[in-house]
């Protein structure tokens, strides 16, 4: 591992989306008018510009085994980690729910999964994300007529640009603990941590936006950045090299930013009526709160999440 830390401001990548790729010529949305030449390099310009707070980069960049290991051997704190396998934009279906597309997905050689996700742009509910996530995942690998102690250990590890959680840490764990409710011992059991609570499900939240001097501080600065020219991220940096400045790369960066393009126009209109849903229901919320509407028969009248109402309610309040 190369602990030499970057030196000096860098400027920033543009932390751009797979579905930001498609609109990156606004002039032209067809992508023609300067014909197909020019369309192609300025797809291939764009897609030079991210870095790896892009979901649609970050699943390019660590589908390679040494720098997916890099990663995680920063973020899990173990050094001698060793990645046997790595899928990324790994699609998990099922016909009675929602689909999952889990962006890189890791196997050690002990068997350990590992999922790194992004955060999108959209989410309002942090922690039912990873908690869905954490459910496709045990579905996708507990093999059919398994017993319950077959299913893998699996870390969901969150990255954000922002400190989601606004308390000043790089890196949050989410601990879980058993205790109990019974009268006349609350005073007792909040003097004690209380029994661990290990189900196999660890979330991990690490952000970009709080530099403690940590080494994963280091790597999520790097992650906003994705210099081609910064090498202190050994395997990493070897990847983005590779893809953003040699001819092989290249290559992969241009066939992909094509297909993202092309994805991106048959998506955007089911996108953009999505956002014009939850927009309505957001104002109706607030309106109906005003009302003197209890949240839960907000949440009920809207049809979304009482956590999610509960958010935009907050974030009303605190701009008034």
């Amino acid at each position: 591992m190369n602990d030499v830390s970057m030196q000096g401001d860098l400027p920033e990548a543009v932390p751009l989306r797979g579905a930001d790729v498609h609109n990156i010529d606004a002039h032209d949305p067809e992508g023609e008018a300067g014909g197909l030449i020019s369309s192609r390099e300025q797809r291939l310009r764009e897609a030079r510009r991210m870095n790896l707070l892009s979901d649609a980069f970050m699943s390019v960049a660590l589908n390679d085994i040494p720098a997916c290991q890099h990663v995680l051997r920063i973020l899990m704190n173990r050094p001698k980690l060793v990645v046997k396998e790595v899928r990324t934009q790994y699609r998990v279906s099922k016909i009675a729910s929602h689909d999952a597309v889990l962006d890189v997905l890791a196997e050690d050689e002990d068997g350990v999964l590992y999922s790194v996700e992004i955060q999108r742009p959209k989410t309002l509910d942090h922690a039912r994300r990873t908690r869905f996530y954490g459910a496709m995942i045990d579905s996708e690998f507990l093999v059919k007529g398994a017993g319950y102690e077959r299913m893998p250990e699996t870390y969901i590890i969150y990255v954000s640009e922002k400190d989601i959680w606004h308390m000043g840490a790089a890196v949050y764990h989410v601990k879980k603990l058993l205790s109990v409710d019974e009268p006349g011992r609350e005073q007792e059991w909040s003097e004690w941590s209380g029994i661990p609570y290990d189900d196999g499900i660890h979330v991990i939240y690490v952000n970009a936006a709080v530099d403690d001097g940590s080494e994963t501080a280091k790597l999520m600065r790097y992650f906003r950045t994705a210099d081609p020219g910064d090498m202190s991220q050994g395997e990493l940096s070897r990847r983005i090299h590779f893809l953003k400045e040699e001819e092989g790369g290249e290559e992969i960066m241009c066939e992909i930013s094509e297909k993202w393009w092309r994805e991106g126009r048959r998506e955007g209109w089911q996108e953009g009526h999505q956002e014009g849903e939850e927009s309505k229901a957001h104002q109706i919320s607030i309106n109906l709160f005003r009302m003197g509407m209890p949240v839960e028969k907000i949440a009920e009248a809207v049809q979304m999440n009482v956590a999610v109402v509960r958010q935009w309610l907050s974030a009303a309040a605190a701009q008034q």
